[in-house]
Parts: C-alpha cells; sequence; structure tokens
C-alpha cells in the first residue's frame, strides 16, 4: 500500500467502524482555512469530530501521539466554522488509530487486516 493509500484506508476504516458502532458518517474531509477534520459523524445528538491517525505497524508509535496541543488547535477551530456552516450541537473530538495488517496482505486481492483504536474525548 503507497502512503497516500494508506490514509485514505485508514478512513475508509474509521467510517465503517463508526457506522458498525451506531454512529452517522455526516461528511469526510470538511475543510476550512485551518485545516481539515477527516471525519464528521454523528452520535445522538453529538457531533463527533474524528481524526484518523493511520499507521502500518502498531509497534512504531501510538498514532495518537501525532494529535499535538497545534493540531488539536487546528481541529478546534475548523469545527467552529462546521458549526457556522450546519448549526451548533453538542461536540466531542475522537481519535481513531487504524494499524494496518501487513502480514494479512494478499497480492491479488490488497487486503489488509486492520486493526482500531477509539479513544473518545481524545482532547
Amino acid at each position: 500500500m503507497k502512503a497516500g493509500e494508506t490514509g485514505r484506508y485508514g478512513e475508509a476504516e474509521a467510517s465503517r467502524y463508526l457506522e458498525e458502532h451506531g454512529y452517522r458518517i455526516l461528511m469526510r474531509n470538511y475543510r476550512s482555512r485551518y485545516g481539515e477534520i477527516d471525519l464528521v459523524a454523528e452520535q445522538d445528538d453529538t457531533a463527533v469530530f474524528v481524526e484518523v491517525k493511520t499507521r502500518r505497524d502498531a509497534a512504531f508509535a501510538d498514532a495518537a501521539q501525532a494529535v499535538g496541543p497545534s493540531k488539536q488547535d487546528k481541529l478546534r477551530k475548523t469545527a467552529l466554522f462546521w458549526f457556522q456552516e450546519f448549526g451548533e450541537r453538542n461536540a466531542r473530538f475522537d481519535v481513531i488509530e487504524v494499524y494496518t495488517g501487513t502480514a494479512l496482505h494478499t497480492v491479488l486481492g490488497e487486503s489488509y487486516a486492520a486493526r482500531i483504536r477509539h479513544i473518545e474525548n481524545a482532547f
């Protein structure tokens, strides 16, 4: 899997995971001048802003560590733009870590197994 494909794969896996757990995906890759929110989902009456971090190897590092204070600030500012556009409601910021399983890679089908860690109220 190439670098750009890894991120798209992670976002697709995170979307599927959220839907399987009762969330409704409102949009993908919402952009403002401050940055991008990978997924905006809804759970009950709460808008859930999700940062997806995809890694090929879980031993490399916790992906959530890549969401530092600067990134958190950009996500909050981008969420404010989202509220202006779609209306205010309760909000939460989650991080979903997607670790791709390189051992289960199949050449023909390009299939991968993923391990997902969902951190609710990450910041």
